[in-house]
């Protein structure tokens, strides 16, 4: 019995530290950590089956970056030979995907030079700026876009053409394409924006109101959507309470 005893007195240490490490990273309720705590090695089993294992369905986003990295290598390669605007636009993409934004926004710099015929270069490139903080140059690309098409991609094209607006001091414009894209939209990142955006107008009754909805969608989505919009939850969490201040 004495053996039985440290060996689940070991791995119940072993399973709070990896429950612990888990609750740290991904910041699920916060019930959770009294779980783990209290009820020890039990409450660590109780949690990785609730929390850790569904988790492990997140993984295969980094599963997939192992084949998108091989063929961006071998699209740096064909483009040695071939540096064509659809080449160009392919590598653009998978950088993005990558989160290599500055590369992103290089290959649609290429594409374009050679063809304007498509707005999706555009729109990506624009995503891209916005995603290193040159608003300024994101405008235009974003405009292009939403010109084309008010709904594109789903109305993350004005989403993101509005939060290029508002941090460009074009507040004006910001307010009314985001009231326009919130009338369909239900993007935690085209609210979560457009809160911000009240917040820093100093409408922060409306700020709160916005990163409400964020957190009011979180009760009927499925468990996989929740583990997704994590941060876009604590994004809401954390603009809640500055704007209470």
């Amino acid at each position: 019995m004495g053996s039985l005893f440290f060996f689940l007195h070991g791995w119940g240490f072993i399973l709070q530290g990896i429950a612990i490490v888990h609750f740290i990273r991904r910041r699920p309720d916060t019930y959770w950590i009294f779980v783990i705590l209290f009820l020890g090695w039990i409450g660590a089993v109780v949690y990785i089956v609730a929390e850790v294992i569904p988790d492990a369905g997140l993984l295969r986003g980094s599963f997939q970056a192992f084949p998108r990295r091989r063929r961006i290598h071998e699209l740096e390669r064909a483009i040695l030979d071939n540096p064509s605007a659809g080449n160009y636009e392919e590598l653009g993409l998978l950088y993005l995907d990558d989160g290599d934004f500055a590369r992103a926004r290089g290959c649609y710099d290429r594409s374009i030079s050679q063809r304007t015929d498509s707005v999706d270069p555009f729109y990506r490139r624009g995503v891209a700026e916005v995603e290193l903080g040159d608003f300024a140059a994101a405008v235009p690309d974003l405009e292009r876009a939403v010109s084309s098409d008010p709904n594109y991609d789903f109305l993350r094209a004005a989403g993101l053409l509005a939060h290029a607006y508002a941090q460009t001091g074009q507040s004006e414009k910001a307010d009314a394409l985001f009231q326009e894209a919130t009338k369909t939209s239900t993007s935690s990142e085209t609210y979560y924006n457009y809160a911000l955006f009240l917040h820093a107008q100093g409408r922060r009754d409306e700020a709160r109101q916005w990163a409400q909805k964020i957190l009011d969608k979180r009760p009927s989505m499925p468990a996989y959507q929740r583990r997704r919009e994590r941060g876009w939850f604590r994004k809401a969490y954390a603009l809640l309470a500055r704007s209470r201040l």
